[in-house]
């Protein structure tokens, strides 16, 4: 059996340095993993058995909290087989939690430090309560379905991307909806976040590309291996074929690449979180 990259999804905390990784493979094996951007130090969290759908998920502005929707399927079990929890970043050991039973909605975002919000379209039974935190009921500006997109399109816009086309606004219209960012030397980031049916061996119904573009010089580069890519600072940082990567922007293209950090060797191991 052929085996895949591990698959990498980052959430950023935008109040703070810090950030989450999240790294899925094989399929029913996820991982967090904490990582500090000043120092680019990195610190696993904990591994779950099933699945998390990282475009549902999101991190607190100061990085204290990460709210996630997971599933293992257990639908007998107290929890239902899924479930939306909120954690001390970046473990994954609830301190709130609500059962869900189904993978419809699930999920949610931060609207800031101390609040959130849950993509609860029906079926969350309250289990555990975070008591330091509040649960707010308005929804985030834009509506796009209850599923992964309801949850990460939001939270692209929220912080700092541009929806500059979507499916069916052109002759030429495919899948895939277009997100921009532009950093202060010219190059445009876009994202193209892709959805489809007819899943490839490697990839799931949802998952993105990237292209870098200059309207200064005219450059584009394709960056379709990019799994995940943002701009931190002065600097790229992106994801490819299971590791993590950092460049900066010239007007030739990326320069002074380095590897972050290879996740593809990580196995699992059972880990206690400390609280």
């Amino acid at each position: 059996m052929k085996e895949f990259p591990a698959r990498i999804h980052v959430l950023f905390a935008h109040d703070s340095r810090d950030a989450v990784v999240i790294r899925r493979g094989p399929a029913k094996r996820v991982a967090t993993i904490g990582w500090n951007r000043d120092y680019d130090e990195f610190i696993l969290g904990q591994w779950l058995k099933g699945r998390i759908y990282e475009r549902r998920s999101d991190l607190s502005p100061d990085g204290k909290h990460l709210i996630y929707f997971a599933m293992n399927g257990k639908w007998d079990s107290e929890t239902k087989g899924s479930w939306t929890a909120i954690s001390r970043s970046p473990y994954l050991k609830a301190i709130g939690l609500w059962s869900k039973g189904d993978c419809w909605h699930g999920g949610g975002l931060f609207l800031d430090s101390n609040r959130y919000w849950i993509n609860d379209g029906y079926g969350h039974e309250l289990m555990l309560l975070p008591s330091n935190l509040q649960r707010d009921a308005n929804p985030p500006v834009g509506r796009y379905g209850g599923e992964c997109y309801g949850v990460y399109f939001p939270r692209l816009l929220r912080d700092g991307w541009k929806l500059v086309s979507q499916p069916g606004e052109s002759a030429a219209a495919t899948d895939s909806w277009n997100f921009d960012k532009v950093d202060s030397s010219g190059w445009t980031l876009r994202k193209i976040a892709h959805t489809t049916s007819n899943t490839s061996p490697g990839k799931g119904c949802y998952y993105d590309t990237h292209q870098l573009f200059n309207a200064r010089t005219g450059a584009h580069i394709e960056c379709s291996n990019w799994e995940w890519a943002d701009f931190d600072r002065e600097r790229l940082v992106w994801s490819e074929l299971g590791k993590l990567f950092a460049g900066r922007l010239a007007s030739s293209g990326v320069v002074d690449t380095r590897e972050l950090y290879d996740f593809n060797h990580a196995r699992f191991e059972a880990i206690n979180a400390p609280y």
